[in-house]
């Protein structure tokens, strides 16, 4: 024990002695204030983006999409969303869907020159059943992987696991350099903070809780990348870096913080919308408000989701959906029509429910009790849910409008999961994932106390299917009981909001938004710098 803690001693003191060489190099390198770039580069090569995290973003415990600068998933996307290959050279399926035989391209190297071959990826896909408390956590016994030679493996697939050429997210790691650490220290090993991936870009330096600094790979298949240096600037979205020119670009910005620059003609808004994540009122169906499917189905006509849109300052015409969906469903349109805005016949519904005015103070009663609440929103700004604050004052005053008294309540989103997991909430607006319909639509662990075996059975049948094609149909026979009951509202579909330098160019709308995705596929012109 004592020689362990020795070494790992010396480790950091080593490591901490590096950074300080580190940050003495950054205060050289971004020092120039309102300038930021490495003038003997020259503007063209350098790109600071101001991203959420720190010099572990690109590790497995961040899951943050900054990993697909520096490693490889199998497939990625067109500007149309198909899937096109990357890692992958090509691919076939079984007749029944379960086993794929995946042939990786030749001549991809990891940045310190070796082959990727099959062998990495078994041995990541392996890593992944062994390690707990990593996103996308993957269960033990979800698929068999046999490496048939160095750039071909099959996978079996027992449940729907990543492993497959229909999933553009999962990346894998090198085996030589890994395969002697212990799995259990997985989210912490110092490799996460030096990372050797396969892709466009490969790690350069890091400025501890400051900076971490990208270079071009000269030999990324597809060639080297237009720009020769991405920093990741660590800190929140904030515009004054960008007005000030600190930063050419902000990752996951407030949509409506855009405003504010909406006549600035040196920046453009670029939105990659997610139909994977929804922005959603969540009710506590355990409270006697919410006990009721026409109440609940009252709360959402009482709302205009397109005007809603537009005050958060989403892109036009975002579908709007009520209905459960899975993502290549929403991604080819294949979604019933919402619910439309209609507060008349909100306020008929909350009437044949029992709420009604009877004192006439604005508010509506049931057996003496009001139609009041408090809901649970995330702080303006915050990653991945930035307008939820701006959104719920907006539903707040449309539900005044039937005689329904929201109340709201801040508070960051761990403390938020936590009373949600609690049953301790009456409302709460979050961002909702597909993968959690399960647990959220399930009578034993559902954080709103939602029971329906005609939902319930469905879901966990199409978590044990592996074809997208069946899991189609079955989300498609729990629709009808799903609109019934409307357990939740819908508010907008998630879209990742990058704002950016015009002189910033090759941008696709919408899947190709995410500089992150496609970072290899942008470039600079300078002669935007003073247009």
């Amino acid at each position: 024990m004592a020689r362990g803690v020795t070494k790992r001693a010396q480790r950091h003191a080593v490591l901490a002695a590096i950074a300080r060489r580190e940050w003495l190099l950054q205060m050289l390198a971004l020092g120039a204030a309102g300038c930021g770039r490495d003038r003997a580069l020259g503007r063209s090569s350098q790109l600071i983006i101001l991203y959420p995290g720190d010099e572990w973003v690109l590790g497995p415990a961040a899951d943050m999409q900054a990993k697909l600068m520096v490693f490889l998933p199998l497939v990625g996307r067109d500007a149309n969303g198909a899937l096109v290959p990357r890692l992958a050279e090509r691919w076939e399926r079984s007749p029944d869907g379960r086993t794929w035989t995946v042939h990786l391209r030749h001549g991809i190297r990891w940045h310190d020159g070796v082959p990727v071959t099959a062998h990495d990826v078994k041995f990541t896909l392996d890593l992944l059943t062994q390690v707990e408390a990593v996103s996308p956590a993957v269960a033990p016994g979800s698929y068999a992987v046999t490496v048939l030679d160095d750039y071909t493996y099959t996978i079996t697939l027992y449940r729907r696991a990543p492993g497959v050429p229909t999933d553009d997210y999962t990346v894998f790691y090198p085996r030589h350099l890994l395969a002697n650490l212990d799995p259990q220290d997985f989210p912490r090993w110092d490799f996460w903070t030096r990372p050797v991936g396969n892709g466009p870009y490969r790690y350069h330096r890091h400025v501890e809780k400051t900076m971490m600094e990208l270079e071009a790979n000269p030999d990324f298949f597809l060639g080297r990348p237009n720009i020769e240096r991405v920093v990741l600037k660590f800190g929140r979205p904030s515009l004054t870096e960008l007005v000030s020119g600190n930063v050419d670009a902000l990752a996951y910005i407030d949509q409506t913080a855009l405003l504010s620059i909406a006549g600035d003609p040196r920046f453009e808004a670029h939105h990659m919308v997610n139909g994977f994540d929804h922005h959603v009122i969540l009710w506590n169906h355990r409270r006697p408000m919410f006990d009721d499917p026409l109440a609940r189905r009252a709360l959402t006509l009482a709302i205009d989701r397109y005007e809603l849109q537009r005050v958060v300052n989403l892109p036009p015409n975002l579908p709007v959906v009520d209905t459960i969906f899975t993502q290549d469903q929403f991604q080819r349109g294949a979604l019933p029509a919402p619910l439309p805005f209609d507060p008349a016949e909100a306020g008929r519904l909350l009437t044949e429910a029992g709420w009604r005015d009877e004192d006439g103070n604005g508010v509506r009663e049931r057996r003496g009790e009001p139609f009041r609440f408090v809901a649970l929103v995330p702080p303006s700004g915050a990653v991945f849910a930035p307008s939820l604050e701006k959104a719920a004052l907006y539903v707040q005053a449309r539900l005044r409008q039937v005689g329904v008294d929201m109340a709201i309540r801040t508070l960051d989103i761990a403390a938020g999961r936590r009373l949600e997991n609690a049953g301790q909430f009456d409302a709460s607006f979050r961002r909702l994932t597909v993968p959690a319909y399960r647990r959220l639509f399930s009578d034993n662990t559902s954080p709103i106390g939602y029971v329906n075996p005609d939902v319930r059975g469905p879901l966990e049948r199409a978590g044990r299917t592996v074809s997208p094609e069946e899991e189609d149909r079955i989300y498609l026979e729990a629709r009808p009981a799903f609109e019934r009951d409307h357990p939740l509202t819908y508010l907008y579909p998630d879209a990742w909001t990058t704002v950016a330098h015009r002189r910033v160019r090759g941008w696709s709308e919408s899947y190709l938004a995410e500089a992150f995705y496609h970072m290899e596929d942008l470039w600079l012109d300078d002669r935007r710098e003073s247009q």
